[in-house]
Order: C-alpha cells, then structure tokens, then sequence
C-alpha cells in the first residue's frame, strides 16, 4: 500500500504538469512536447513489457519491426492523422503490415510453423498498445481550434479513469465479496465494480463542476459510466494476457501498481472514446 501511493504521489504531479503546462504557456507550442514525451516513454514501456511476457509463451515478436512501426504510427498520431489526414493512417497500417509479412518470411524459413505467430503477436502488439494508445497522442494536439480543450479533455480523462481505478480497488479490497470474473482477474468483485463507476461519475461531475463547464452533466456523467466499463474491459483483457503468460504483472516498474502496461491497460480502451467523443461533440 505504501509503495503503491509513493509512486502515485510522485508519478501524478509529472502527469498533471505536462496536461496543464500549455495553459500557463499559451505562447509556446513546445508545452506539449512534456506529455508527448511521457506518452513516448509509456507506449514504448508498454510494448517491451507486452513483448516480455509474450516471451514466456515462446511467441517469437520482431521487436525491431514492431518498433519501427510503432514510431511510424506515434509521428502520425502527433499531427492527428485520425482527424486531418486519416487515408495517411491508414496506409501508415497497411505499409507496416506488409513489412512484417515480407520481413517474417525471411526470418521464419527455417520453420514456417512459428510464422504465424509471429506476425500475430508482432502487429497485436503494435495495434494493442501504440495504435490505441496513440489516440491521446491525437488529444493533446488535435484540439489546437478550441483554446485550452485539450487540456480539459486530458483533465477528465485521467480525472474518470483515476477515479474508476481508485474507488474499484479501495471498495473491492474493503467490501468486495461477489467475484467479477473469478477464471480471469480473481481480485475483481462487482462490489468494486460498482464503486470504480460511482467514484468515477462523482469526478466526472466534479470536473464539469472545476474546469469543464463546457460539457455539461447530462453529458459527463454518462461518458464517465461508459468510460469507466470500458476501462474494466480494458483491464480484464490484460489479465487474461497476463494469465496465459503465467505472469501476476506486465512488470515491476512501478512499486506497488507493476508494470506500465498494468497502468495503460484501461487508459489504452479508453483513449480512442475520449479522442472520438471529442471530435463529434465539440
């Protein structure tokens, strides 16, 4: 317990500064580049800790090809490619899965029978933690037009999803008695469940109430519901990566919440929700 909120209190005022930074800074474009930075850093945690414990299962990834697609897709991600120019994404993808095609080939000739699997865990690796991840990539940057929506919009994303983390842990570890999905994620109780989305609708609203009266509360609260069931799915996924590789965390990076990937996985089902709610609403 202890660890766990060290590490929050010194990961969170990193985070919080590089969401806020362009608001203190209006003048200077670099603001962002912080959070382009750390969202850098944290994807490509994630892909080596998604790689790892792939390890462990005897996939064999190309770790050097996926990189290389990876940073591919975060350079379109940082000029908002879903937005502006979305026909580039999507050669981005197809270009990338041909080189993986071409270059497994060459690598798996001397037993075919492991390709497919190579390709399978190389390109889900890129989509599952870069591609999706990418999309808030496209939220700090995508919003120049609206002054300052960015950062509202980063603001309530991590606000609900901190939120949905902290009332599911504290009230399914002090009340959690009926298992969620006991063969997936054995800790998980509906008790907790029910407290992620509560804590996570009482900040949404606290949000629209502090920062955010741009999205009124027939709007936050729902998109903090479905958020909030989208991170829980985004978490069980991981688990049930996580139990297949035999492997309690991604890694141990961080004290007390594991591995980055153990802190991305809801944030990773939930940065295209965000992306696209944004674009359609606002």
């Amino acid at each position: 317990m202890k660890s766990r909120l060290l590490t929050a209190l010194i990961a969170l005022p990193i985070l919080i500064l590089s969401i806020v930074l362009p608001v203190f800074l209006p003048r200077f474009p670099q603001a962002e580049w912080l959070f382009l930075l750390i969202a850098a850093l944290a994807l490509s945690a994630g892909l080596f800790e998604f790689f790892t414990f792939t390890k462990k299962l005897e996939l064999k990834a190309d770790a050097s090809i996926a990189y290389l697609g990876a940073a591919t897709l975060f350079v379109a991600f940082v000029f908002d490619a879903p937005a502006k120019a979305p026909d580039l994404l999507l050669l981005t993808l197809i270009l990338f899965l041909f080189v993986v095609l071409v270059t497994q080939m060459f690598r798996f000739q001397k037993d075919f029978s492991k390709m497919l699997t190579g390709i399978g865990v190389t390109v889900f690796g890129v989509l599952y933690v870069v591609f999706l991840g990418g999309f808030l990539v496209s939220t700090r940057v995508g919003f120049e037009n609206f002054p300052g929506l960015s950062t509202k919009l980063l603001g309530f994303f991590f606000l609900v999803n901190f939120g949905s983390d902290t009332g599911a842990y504290f009230v399914g570890k002090n009340f959690g008695k009926h298992k969620l999905a006991p063969k997936i994620s054995p800790g998980k109780t509906w008790e907790g469940f029910i407290g992620g989305i509560l804590l996570a609708i009482g900040f949404a609203a606290l949000a629209t109430l502090l920062f955010f009266r741009e999205l009124p509360y027939q709007v936050s609260i729902p998109l903090a519901i479905i958020m909030a069931v989208a991170g829980v799915g985004g978490d069980l996924v991981e688990s049930a990566m996580k139990r297949g590789a035999g492997a309690k965390d991604a890694a141990n990076i961080l004290p007390g919440h594991g591995g980055l990937l153990d802190r991305l996985d809801s944030l990773l089902f939930n940065a295209p929700i965000i992306y696209y709610f944004a674009r359609f609403y606002f």
